[in-house]
């Protein structure tokens, strides 16, 4: 280490050696290098933003709406989101804020409740993004194992509460498990949290893509549960970054407060493009994509022992051998892109396949998976 880096290496904080760079973006940066790869690894829809979203976005930037906005968002677009969830949890009084992006909206919520040393739960598989979020608030993640079904035990749950939890972190339709949760579970876990006086943080970004029945929300039956949406999957609005989040007033205020001085506001114009994508029906896609999950499901079930995942657009099947990054590094050889269970688990058992991806895409990694399969028999 020269001089110069031995300066800068001083300068980074101590939560930082907390946070790792993310295995799902390593993936990206390789699929750079491969000349066709057959990506499953994308944690993002295949359509494209919809036409009249876009020509509304293009509009706001040539109508001159650039500027800052209320730090809540543009008044049109809150209330219509504000009709929705008033439509959906009649008399609850709920409030609401844009935001930038719903991970955004997460880093606004923990920040706004955790103080160094609280305790957050999380259950194992995660999104990736979560325990790095809770250290930078100063948390501490209480992690819960869900394997092999991924399905929650409420006595594990509430035994690992303590003084120090604040934060049970939920996530409905799940990432990396495709998971779906049965109104039992997700009722008692709304029940739970209230009884200790726990935040229940429902994260429902991938809402819009249920396939087996009703989507159950624990907003429901608690209604200090604060609920975290947006726009990125459901309208193909990834890069766009605007998400919402509504709960109890006191909470949503408070993270309005915080957002003034951190994300300022959601882009201008993408909340202007917003209102127009509320209005449009994309349900075309989401049956689309319940296809392409039988697709993938009936494509690779004779080969894995996959666990069933009623939602969002993943599968996270037990890597044969046990060890899902040797099997992953395997998969790469072959030019296969999938994400290794380390990724979002303390537990390198499963990978995750996307089938968020072409159907000629999806063929072609069938054969492989198959492949694969046969050559650990």
């Amino acid at each position: 280490m020269t001089n110069h880096d031995a300066v800068v290496e001083h300068w980074i904080s101590e939560r930082m050696s907390h946070i790792e760079s993310s295995g799902i973006r390593k993936v990206f940066e390789l699929a750079k290098s491969i000349k066709d790869p057959i990506n499953l690894s994308i944690g993002q829809p295949d359509f494209d933003v919809p036409e009249p979203v876009k020509k509304a976005a293009k509009d706001a930037i040539d109508a001159g709406r650039n500027t800052y906005t209320l730090t809540q968002g543009i008044p049109e677009l809150r209330q219509q989101l504000l009709q929705m969830v008033e439509a959906k949890f009649p008399g609850s009084n709920r409030d609401l804020i844009v935001t930038s992006g719903t991970s955004g909206a997460l880093v606004l919520a923990l920040c706004c409740v955790v103080d160094p040393g609280d305790e957050v739960i999380i259950f194992d598989p995660y999104f990736v993004m979560y325990p790095h979020l809770v250290s930078l608030a100063g948390g501490k993640s209480v992690f819960i194992d869900t394997y092999p079904d991924f399905e929650i035990d409420i006595a594990k749950v509430e035994k690992a509460i303590t003084k120090k939890t604040k934060v049970i972190l939920f996530n409905n339709p799940a990432n990396p498990t495709g998971k779906t949760y049965s109104h039992d579970t997700v009722k008692a876990l709304a029940d739970l949290a209230s009884k200790h006086g726990v935040l229940l943080i429902s994260d429902e970004i991938y809402s819009a893509f249920h396939y087996d029945g009703l989507l159950q929300t624990p907003a429901d039956y608690n209604p200090n549960v604060l609920v975290l949406d947006g726009f990125s999957k459901s309208y193909g609005m990834t890069g766009w970054r605007m998400g919402y989040a509504h709960g109890p007033a006191k909470l949503i205020q408070e993270m309005i407060k915080l957002q003034q001085f951190t994300f300022v506001c959601a882009p201008s114009m993408v909340q202007y493009a917003g209102i127009t994508a509320l209005n449009q029906d994309m349900s075309g896609f989401m049956r689309e994509y319940k296809l392409k999950r039988d697709f993938l499901l009936n494509g690779i079930k004779d080969y894995y022992d996959i666990p069933s995942a009623g939602g969002a657009f993943y599968l996270f099947p037990k890597a044969p051998g046990g060890n899902s990054s040797a099997f992953v590094e395997k998969a790469i050889q072959l030019d296969l892109l999938i994400i290794p269970g380390k990724t979002f688990s303390s537990v390198d058992s499963n990978f995750r396949v996307s089938f968020a991806a072409k159907q000629q895409t999806l063929e072609r990694g069938i054969e492989v998976l198959q492949k694969l399969a046969k050559s650990f028999k």
